[in-house]
């Protein structure tokens, strides 16, 4: 195998071998549902083969332990995979829907066709199912793709190459490693992709949209945002501080829908305090450093920046950290100003501000401030509320009395809004946004009405009753 990375080739090498993944596609091999089925079927065999080396490469870049790289990792890659090949060929059906007066007695259809030659770029917190679930997407709809790992989680990026390379041929799919400032733009201004799918931060988001739209490529972005949990007088403290804390606090905080902060009505701030602190301890104990369920920080660069945020406010949970380890303590802060960064931006880490509130006027312009937020949680057992929320706030998706779970529903489109991004997917959404709606009317050419042609003179009233 070539172990030369594509940030290592030349732009001719990157273009031929990308005109190389063009060529297969149009060569329609990609195309028919034994075909598609098939792929799944290996990719599915050779990530269960390679299951403990996942792991230890999760571990490696995370120190996630086995249970929460296959709670939170590759069960939901396995999930999507079987979701995919139970439905495929239906999803692949074209779909009759209803004709119109005025083209009656045709029949139409919606088709589903391939992309092409798709992009797929990752980011490193959760690094194999953020790449690889749209991976299953992309071979659903019939796609070539390439992969483009983040060079920050090293070890998954290398067993994910592993996987592909073993599995796939590089016509199909491959793997690009390598520095993604350097990586992807090589390659956009190398070839035209057919669609780019792209999950990571705003910043970045803006830059791949705008290299995109030189080309007019369709992008997909799966961004962040500050994600709020509200916290209402009537909720139950005792499971809304549990929910709370595994959302927050899974991955060492470094989750997209992770609640960013805690909203909570004044009346009943302390007491949720003092249960998110309790809840705190039992599931990482008095020592999170030494948890066997607890993660670390991903490099010594994302832990100076959270360090930042530890002076920002009132500490009064956690706040330990080791440089060495790359650890930070769950941490819970209070007092903390609406101009500071820790409320300007995606906190990304272990760190939670409580902020209290007397109105839902008050706690919206609050969720305001940071418009847009990738998920948003609620907490509360009143259904007015529910309501009132729901229809109030523009999220991308969301939780009533729990957080993030909403993620692992293959039923649910998963994606953001405004600031947070664009398009969606999982389980057949996933499938849709790696193919194009592709509309077609078939009419008979027994039925021909002479009213459908000139002259027209005359044939206004009869136009306003079958267009209509």
């Amino acid at each position: 195998m070539d172990t030369t990375t594509i940030a290592e080739k030349k732009p001719t090498t990157i273009s031929g071998d990308l005109k190389k993944m063009r060529n297969h596609f149009e060569s329609g091999s990609t195309r028919t549902y034994e075909f598609r089925r098939h792929q799944l079927k290996k990719f599915k065999e050779v990530i269960l083969h390679h299951e403990e080396e996942i792991y230890a490469a999760l571990y490696s870049d995370l120190k996630k332990s086995k249970e929460e790289s296959y709670a939170s990792e590759l069960g939901l890659l396995l999930a999507e995979i079987n979701v995919t090949l139970k439905n495929l060929r239906r999803w692949m059906q074209p779909q009759l829907v209803k004709t119109d007066l005025v083209n009656l007695p045709s029949r139409s259809k919606i088709y589903r066709d391939p992309l092409g030659v798709v992009m797929i770029i990752a980011p490193w917190n959760y690094p194999l199912q953020l790449l690889l679930i749209p991976l299953v997407g992309a071979i659903a709809g019939g796609n070539c793709a390439v992969l483009k790992p983040s060079e920050l989680a090293p070890a998954t990026a290398a067993v994910v190459e592993k996987i592909i390379s073993a599995t796939f041929s590089p016509e199909y799919i491959k793997v690009a490693q390598g520095d993604g400032a350097v990586v992807i733009p090589e390659m956009m201004n190398a070839f035209r992709f057919d669609h780019i799918f792209y999950t990571g931060s705003i910043p970045v988001g803006k830059i791949i949209y705008q290299l995109a739209a030189k080309e007019l490529i369709p992008v997909t972005l799966e961004l962040g945002g500050k994600s709020p949990a509200i916290v209402e007088p009537d909720a139950d403290l005792i499971s809304t501080a549990k929910r709370i804390v595994l959302g927050k606090y899974l991955n060492a905080g470094q989750t997209c829908i992770a609640p960013d902060y805690v909203l909570v009505h004044e009346s009943v701030k302390n007491k949720l305090i003092d249960k998110i602190k309790t809840q705190i301890e039992k599931f990482y104990t008095s020592n999170a450093a030494t948890s066997y369920d607890y993660s670390k920080i991903i490099n010594e660069r994302r832990f100076e920046k959270l360090l930042t945020y530890l002076s920002q406010g009132n500490i009064i949970a956690g706040g330990q950290h080791d440089k060495s380890t790359l650890f930070i303590a769950p941490t819970v802060m209070d007092d903390v100003s609406m101009d500071s960064p820790l409320m300007k931006e995606e906190i990304f880490g272990p760190i939670l501000p409580v902020l209290g509130f007397t109105t839902i006027d008050e706690a919206v312009n609050i969720v305001q401030q940071n418009a847009n937020p990738l998920a948003f949680y609620l907490f509360t057992s009143s259904k007015k509320k529910e309501k009132e929320w729901i229809k109030r706030v523009s999220f991308g998706g969301g939780c009533v009395n729990n957080a993030d779970w909403h993620f692992t529903n293959h039923h649910l489109p998963f994606g953001g809004v405004g600031n947070s991004g664009f398009g969606s997917y999982h389980g057949k959404h996933t499938f849709e946004t790696f193919t194009r709606a592709k509309p077609v009317m078939k009419t008979p050419a027994w039925f021909d009405p002479s009213i459908k042609y000139p002259p027209f003179k005359g044939k206004l009233k009869l136009f306003k009753w079958v267009i209509r």
